[in-house]
């Protein structure tokens, strides 16, 4: 994957990695716990965070219109001390 942008910032949200993974544009979520395991998760990321992850996204695309055309990715990167978890694919824009 190439790396776009970090933290990436619109008034309504932020995305913590954009990147291009092929024809695949990934915007990533990064949750780090030490005390906290993966099935955390769920609560961590609910709807709220979710439509806040794609509003941002959508605006991402506004301004850069070159990405348009491209298939979208929602994933979540869970870092713990067992190590990294990447879940491609996490959530969808039916939210």
């Amino acid at each position: 994957m190439e790396i776009l942008e970090r933290n990436f910032r619109f008034a309504r949200g932020e995305v913590d990695i954009i990147a291009r993974d092929g024809e695949t544009l990934v915007f990533a979520e990064v949750k780090s716990w030490g005390r906290y395991g993966i099935d955390a998760l769920e609560q961590a990321l609910d709807i709220k965070k979710q439509r806040k992850i794609i509003e941002t996204s959508k605006y991402f695309l506004s301004v850069n219109r070159k990405y348009k055309y491209m298939a979208i990715r929602f994933d979540v990167i869970f870092i713990s001390p067992g190590g990294i978890t990447h879940l491609a694919s996490a959530f969808t824009e039916r939210v």
